[in-house]
């Protein structure tokens, strides 16, 4: 049937449902939900783009091969990408891999209950930068992964030369675990060179003891 004529019709297609959403005392409500490819690229390349963002490896990227590489990630079962939102509004990237299926596997030995990450924050809104945000945000993604998806261990992989982010993992209870050579990977998809990487490791009991 048709729509009536006073009845306005939208052609823009739902976003996608969150998978997880956590009330932070001070800040709001983070959501979690997938990245939609091609409905938040402009978001996410304006984030990569950026100098601050050398450490994620797509400065140089432009906007459609950044549609390209998250619809490559959508069509995976070992990786996947997501967009936090707070108050609905975008504010960081988050993306979750199994280790034993990633060149990380490669360079310690994956435990039962293994899930490695990464995360990239967005730019300080017209608000700045708000005193223990990513701590905040870290205790969040630490709930959905550990418990959500029932993990029993983090791992972050980061470039050793990325100190910020080193000490930020360090600072919200994750174990410092070996610096290793993480290897290159050159495939039709996808391209990564070699990094040395500072494994890191954050166990649920130390998360969230009983």
């Amino acid at each position: 049937m048709p729509a009536p004529d006073d009845v306005p019709v939208s052609h823009e297609a739902p976003a996608p449902p969150y998978l997880h959403r956590q009330t932070v005392g001070g800040f709001g409500v983070v959501g979690i939900r997938p990245v939609d490819a091609e409905a938040d690229a402009d978001v996410v390349h304006g984030w990569v783009r950026e100098e601050r963002a050398a450490f994620w490896g797509m400065n140089g990227l432009t906007r459609d091969q950044v549609a390209d590489v998250y619809a490559h990630m959508a069509g995976l079962d070992t990786h996947h990408a997501f967009l936090v939102e707070l108050d609905d509004v975008p504010v960081a990237l988050f993306q979750t891999y199994e280790p034993a299926a990633d060149r990380v596997g490669d360079c310690y030995e994956v435990a039962a209950g293994d899930l490695g990450i990464h995360l990239l924050l967005a730019p300080a809104d017209a608000r700045g930068a708000r005193s223990g945000w990513s701590s905040a945000l870290m205790g969040v993604l630490a709930s959905y992964v550990l418990l959500g998806l029932d993990r029993a261990r983090v791992v972050v992989d980061p470039d050793v030369r990325n100190e910020k982010a080193i000490a930020r993992f360090l600072r919200q209870g994750f174990e410092a675990g070996p610096v290793v050579t993480l290897p290159e990977i050159d495939l039709p998809d996808v391209y990564l060179p070699e990094k040395k990487a500072q494994l890191a490791f954050l166990r649920r009991e130390v998360a969230f003891p009983a």
